[in-house]
C-alpha cells in the first residue's frame, strides 16, 4: 500500500461506526477488510474480488459519469445474523464522515450511493459506497489511482508497422527520472528496438519527438521534451552507430496530448518519446 495511507488506516477505522465489527459470522475465503477502510459493525464479508488494474465509473455531481483507474478492490458486506441492521443512511453517512474527516471529499450522493475522494501527495483513492437491501446489504468499491505498469514492449516489427501505417509510431519503453533527461538503464531493451528498426530500414530517416504531461511550466517542459528527444538520438548514435544524419530531435512539451492530464495514468501516456518518419 502506498505509504500515503499508512497513517490514515487507524483514524479511519475509528471514525466509522461502531467497533468494526464482531467477526462471529465467518468472512468469505480470501477476504478481509480494505487495508484503507473498516467495516461497519455487525457486517462480515460475503464476496469481495482485487484487480491489480482496472477501471470503475464514477458520478459527479451533475451526475455525468466518468472513469477512474488503477488498483480496484471490491467488497460486498452483508449483516451478520441477529445483529441491527444500520439504516441505509446510516451506513452513506458513516463512510462520508469518515473520509471528510480525513481531508477528502463528497464527489456525489444519492440515496442509495455515495462517490467519495481521498487525496494525500500524489496518492488519491475513489470511493464508491452503494447501500441497499434496507441497510443490510452494502457493496464497498475502492480504486486506488496509479498508472498501469507497462509490461508490452513495441519491437522493431510493430514499430516498422506502425510507421507504414500511420508515419509515426509512440514510444513508452524510454524512461527518465523526473524533471530529467538521463535516460534509464531499463530502457536498453526499447533503444536496441529502435537501433534494429534503423539497421533494417536503412533509408528511414526519423524526427525523434519527445512529449512531456501538463504538470509544470510551459516553457521547462518544452525545454525537457528537446533534451529528452536528444539524449535518444545521442544514445542511438553513440551506443548502436546508427548515422546520426538519419535522426532529428525535437520537442513539443505538453501540445499533443494523447489522454488527460487529469490522472496519472493519462499523464503517464502523455510522457512518451514519437518517431516521426522525415
Amino acid at each position: 500500500m502506498c505509504h500515503y495511507w499508512r497513517g490514515l488506516m487507524l483514524v479511519l477505522a475509528l471514525l466509522l461506526a461502531g467497533p468494526g465489527g464482531s467477526m462471529a459470522q465467518q468472512d468469505a475465503a480470501g477476504c478481509e477488510d480494505h487495508p484503507l477502510l473498516t467495516r461497519m459493525s455487525g457486517f462480515y464479508i460475503e464476496d469481495c474480488d482485487f484487480r491489480e488494474f482496472d477501471q470503475y465509473e464514477f458520478y459527479d455531481a451533475e451526475g455525468y459519469e466518468f472513469l477512474v483507474e488503477g488498483r480496484k478492490t471490491d467488497i460486498s458486506y452483508e449483516i451478520e445474523e441477529g445483529a441491527r441492521p444500520p439504516s441505509e443512511l446510516e451506513v452513506l453517512r458513516n463512510y462520508s464522515n469518515a473520509i471528510e474527516a480525513t481531508g477528502g471529499q463528497i464527489v456525489s450522493r444519492d440515496d442509495y450511493n455515495v462517490y467519495l475522494e481521498l487525496v494525500r501527495g500524489d496518492a488519491r483513492a475513489w470511493i464508491h459506497v452503494h447501500c441497499f437491501s434496507g441497510g443490510e446489504s452494502y457493496d464497498l468499491t475502492v480504486v486506488e489511482e496509479k498508472g498501469m505498469t507497462q509490461q508490452v514492449m513495441a519491437n522493431a516489427a510493430t514499430m516498422v508497422a506502425d510507421i507504414q501505417r500511420t508515419g509515426k509510431v509512440a514510444v513508452y519503453g524510454i524512461l527518465f527520472d523526473t524533471d530529467q533527461a538521463l535516460i534509464k538503464p531499463e530502457s536498453e531493451p526499447t533503444l536496441q528496438e529502435i537501433a534494429q528498426l534503423l539497421e533494417e530500414n536503412t533509408d528511414l530517416e526519423l524526427f525523434v519527438v519527445g512529449h512531456t504531461d501538463g504538470t509544470g511550466s510551459f516553457d521547462h517542459n518544452m525545454e525537457l521534451s528537446r533534451d529528452r528527444a536528444a539524449a535518444v538520438v545521442e544514445a542511438l548514435v553513440s551506443r548502436y552507430g546508427i548515422d546520426r544524419s538519419r535522426l532529428e530531435p525535437h520537442g513539443i512539451g505538453p501540445l499533443a496530448p494523447v489522454a488527460s492530464n487529469a490522472s496519472e495514468d493519462g499523464r503517464g501516456k502523455n510522457r512518451r518519446v514519437e518517431l516521426v518518419a522525415r
